[in-house]
């Protein structure tokens, strides 16, 4: 949802930019009052031609640009240098780890329970915490400052981060042999 919130901020600044800095001949300005706005001038001032004179925008993002935002934006897991596919919640708490991911954070996680490990991520954050019922996978926010990854499962009060793609067994055999380093940066 933020995503897309600011991908519309971008693209509404860069039609704002290139109307605020468009050429416009003597007869369109002189045209036009004070009170008039960009809309009510001539289609042609408000739009660039190419060579063949078809009309284009060059603050429209295609779909691969927006795939490159998105790519930019992606935060990655590791587990003892082992990178893990994982589908990240799209909420603040996740938002909020993404900024302290930017410079790379080591999280040493301890095994808990015989379901999961735990590990300080240094701060408070943000978070929403409901009564969840976790599964082998989940990644969520215990106590504003714990990131906890289940290879078993658990019902607490958790905010939810995202969830490792792996099966039951690849996540015990990752997880249920010792302490780990968790790793989260930016792509």
């Amino acid at each position: 949802m933020k995503k897309r919130i600011r991908i519309s901020l971008f693209v509404l600044s860069c039609v704002m930019l290139t109307t605020a800095c468009a050429k416009y001949d003597n007869d369109s300005i002189a045209g036009a009052s004070s009170t008039q706005s960009i809309q009510d001038l001539p289609q042609k001032d408000k739009m660039q031609t190419s060579e063949n004179d078809n009309v284009r925008r060059d603050t429209d993002l295609t779909e691969s640009d927006e795939d490159k935002v998105e790519e930019k934006e992606s935060m990655i897991m590791k587990i003892n240098d082992e990178a893990v596919d994982v589908t990240w919640e799209e909420n603040a708490s996740v938002e909020e780890l993404k900024g302290l991911a930017q410079t790379g954070l080591t999280i040493s996680m301890s095994m808990y329970g015989g379901f999961e490990q735990v590990g300080p991520i240094g701060k408070s954050i943000v978070s929403d915490d409901k009564q969840t019922v976790t599964k082998p996978g989940d990644i969520v926010l215990y106590s504003s400052d714990k990131i906890v990854v289940f290879y078993g499962s658990n019902s607490w009060s958790y905010t939810r981060l995202g969830k490792i793609n792996m099966s039951q067994n690849e996540l015990e055999q990752l997880l249920g042999n010792g302490d780990v380093t968790i790793t989260l940066s930016i792509e």
